[in-house]
């Protein structure tokens, strides 16, 4: 089966800073995918290579059999990105901004009419027709970043902290839409921070740390390829470890082999004017 999403060799350099490194990944048609990190891992600019943001230094990507470098607007043909400065055209309201993008993407008239009126209803964003997009709130603008990425019925759906800023009730309704994409068949490449809405949500993970890429395969796999880790009263936890014990353990080790892996992260250091 032709991966949906394939890297080999993915580097990209900024001078003599190397941000991402070596990175092979191969995600499978119809992946519920999750690329974790800590902060300046790597996620965006790998991200933004993937989607042809930004051009790699050195490797080879493939978007549903593609060569990206080579089939550039085809490949955007096939994806939606809600990536993660949103990129939004502020002085719009949502349906003109809509209809622009449901336009760029070679869809008719009646057919962006159509989809930017179920889309602003989907997303609660109808109430106020002529409201410019900068004066959303941070919240309504990642839901109409959503919504222009998804327009267009695109095969692969990446997404950048899709859900930071989002309330627990859009968020739940960003989730079902979500899972009902990759019912009917779409791969979605979701990088979030929280770990908990990863673990629901993905079938499998990668995690990248300095740049290269230290874990992949299914929820499973990982699970149960981490050592037993050790808790706080000294005792070995379970092994059906949450996403978030796997992420310390698999990043601490990493980070420093030497020293035990601990599912608690160390207490925070003390601030020494707040007492």
């Amino acid at each position: 089966m032709t991966p949906a999403v394939s890297t080999t060799g993915l580097t990209r350099r900024f001078g003599d800073f190397t941000a991402v490194e070596d990175v092979n990944l191969s995600v499978a048609p119809g992946q519920f995918f999750g690329f974790l990190g800590p902060n300046g891992a790597g996620k965006s600019t790998t991200i933004k290579m993937l989607t042809g943001l930004l051009a790699p230094t050195s490797g080879a990507i493939e978007i549903l059999g593609l060569d990206a470098a080579t089939n550039p607007i085809e490949v955007k043909r096939q994806i939606g990105v809600v990536p993660e400065g949103l990129a939004l055209f502020g002085r719009l309201t949502a349906a003109e901004y809509l209809c622009f993008v449901g336009r760029m993407y070679g869809l008719d008239r009646a057919t962006t009419a159509d989809r930017t009126h179920e889309l602003l209803d989907f997303m609660n964003l109808a109430a106020e027709p002529k409201k410019l997009i900068t004066d959303f709130s941070h919240g309504m603008q990642k839901k109409l970043a959503l919504a222009a990425a998804v327009i267009h019925g695109p095969k692969i759906l990446f997404l950048d902290e899709p859900f930071e800023g989002v309330d627990a009730i859009a968020a739940g309704t960003l989730k079902n839409m979500l899972q009902r994409m990759i019912a009917r068949g779409a791969t979605i490449f979701l990088t979030s921070h929280v770990l908990e809405i990863v673990e629901r949500l993905c079938s499998h993970i990668a995690i990248i740390d300095r740049g290269r890429l230290i874990a992949q395969g299914s929820l499973e796999e990982l699970r149960a390829g981490t050592k037993p880790l050790t808790s706080s009263n000294g005792h070995s936890s379970p092994q059906h470890l949450t996403l978030e014990e796997i992420f310390i353990n698999i990043v601490g080790t990493q980070r420093s082999p030497s020293e035990p892996t601990t599912a608690v992260p160390p207490p925070p250091k003390e601030l020494s004017w707040l007492g």
